[in-house]
C-alpha cells in the first residue's frame, strides 16, 4: 500500500497526458497529432473514469473503502486502472475480464491485487441477452451482495462521460490553441466520444467528432463494433455528436504496428494502431489540425503481437527499446 503522500501524488497525475505531432501524416497543410494515453499513472484513458468513478461514489456516499469492495466488467484497461486506483485508495477489487484479453493485462491486474474472473466473451463485453457473460456475471455479485460489494458499471456511469468532458477534452482545446477541427476515438464504452466531443462541440461547432469501429470478430482490445453489440446506455445518451464513423479491419490495424514504430517512433496498442489506421484514410482540408485519441501503448500486447505473427519476442523486446514517449506507470 503507498504512503499517502505517494497516493496523492500519483492520483494527481491522472490527465494532463502529452499531445504529439504525427510526422507520418503531416504534410499538405494538416497537422496530425495522437494524444498519448499511456502516460496516466496506470497506462491507459481509463485511468480517467476509474478515477472519476471512484470520486463520484464516495461523494454520493455509496461507496465505502471499509465496508465496499470494487467490481466491475472489463476488456483490460478499466480493470488495471481501477484495481491500481482502489488499492491506492484502500478498496478490495474483482475483476470479470475476457479470456481473450491479452495475457499481460490479466497478469497486471492481477499483480496489482485484483482477484480475477474470466468469462468466454468478446474482447469488449456484448450488451444484450445472451452475450453479456462479464456483465452479467460483475451485476449478479454486486446485486446480490449490495452490502460488501459496488460496481462503478463503466457502461451506464455519468463519472466516466464527465472525467472526459472536463478533462480530456479541455486539454484537447488548449494543447492545440483551440485550432483543433477534427478528433478520432474508438468506442467501447462511449464515455470518451461523447465527453470530448460534446466539450468540442460546445466550443466550436464544426469540429468534426468521428468514431472508429473494428470489423466484426475483431481483435481490438476495448473497442465494439455496432453490427454485433448494442450501444451502451452511456453512449447512447448523447451519440448525435458523433458526425461521421471510420470503419477499420484487423489487417489493417496490424499491418500499421511496425509502420508507426519506423515512421514516428512509438510502440502502440492495436487500438492506438486502429485510430492511426482511420485517421490515415480521412481526407482533411487543408488547414486541419487532427486528433487521434491512443488510449494506450504497446507495451501490454507482446504476447497479441506474437499470435498475430507482427513481431518476435526478441523484436517486440528491441522495439520497446527503441520506442520514444515511453512514460513511467505504476505497475
Amino acid at each position: 500500500m503507498q504512503r499517502a503522500g505517494d497516493t496523492q501524488d500519483i492520483l494527481g497525475r491522472v490527465g494532463n497526458t502529452p499531445l504529439v505531432r504525427l510526422d507520418s501524416l503531416s504534410g499538405d497543410g494538416c497537422t496530425y497529432y495522437a494524444k498519448l494515453e499511456g502516460h496516466n499513472p496506470f497506462g491507459s484513458v481509463k485511468d480517467r473514469a476509474a478515477y472519476w468513478m471512484i470520486r463520484e461514489a464516495e461523494k454520493a456516499g455509496i461507496l465505502n473503502s471499509t465496508r465496499n469492495t470494487i467490481i466491475e466488467p472489463t476488456s483490460g484497461n478499466t480493470g488495471i486502472a481501477l484495481t491500481g486506483i482502489a488499492n491506492l485508495l484502500g478498496y478490495k477489487s474483482e475483476i470479470v475480464i475476457p479470456e481473450k484479453a491479452s495475457e499481460e493485462t490479466k497478469r497486471i491486474i492481477r499483480s496489482l491485487g485484483a482477484k480475477v474472473f474470466e468469462t468466454s466473451d468478446d474482447l469488449c463485453p456484448k450488451v444484450g441477452a445472451g452475450t453479456d457473460q462479464s456483465i452479467a456475471l460483475a451485476t449478479s455479485i454486486a446485486e446480490n451482495r449490495q452490502d460488501e460489494y459496488y460496481s462503478p458499471n463503466q457502461y451506464a456511469n455519468e463519472a466516466n462521460f464527465t472525467g472526459h468532458y472536463k478533462g480530456t477534452g479541455p486539454e484537447l482545446w488548449e494543447q492545440t490553441g483551440g485550432k483543433i477541427t477534427h478528433f478520432f476515438t474508438g468506442v467501447g464504452t462511449g464515455g470518451t466520444i461523447t465527453g470530448v466531443g460534446t466539450f468540442l462541440k460546445e466550443k466550436n461547432p464544426d469540429v468534426q467528432i468521428i468514431g472508429c469501429q473494428p470489423q466484426k470478430d475483431h481483435l481490438i482490445q476495448g473497442w465494439r463494433n455496432f453490427e454485433e453489440s448494442a450501444k451502451p446506455d452511456l453512449f447512447l445518451k448523447r451519440e448525435d455528436v458523433v458526425d461521421s464513423w471510420s470503419h477499420v479491419t484487423n489487417a489493417e490495424v496490424f499491418g500499421l504496428v511496425k509502420h508507426i514504430l519506423e515512421e514516428d517512433g512509438m510502440l502502440v496498442s492495436p487500438s492506438s494502431a486502429a485510430v492511426y489506421a482511420c485517421m490515415k484514410k480521412h481526407n482533411a482540408p487543408d488547414g486541419s489540425h487532427v486528433v487521434g485519441l491512443f488510449a494506450d501503448d504497446g507495451r501490454k500486447f507482446e504476447s497479441v503481437y506474437v499470435d498475430q505473427g507482427i513481431m518476435t519476442s526478441s523484436e517486440f523486446k528491441d522495439s520497446l527499446a527503441r520506442s520514444a514517449h515511453s512514460s513511467e506507470t505504476f505497475y
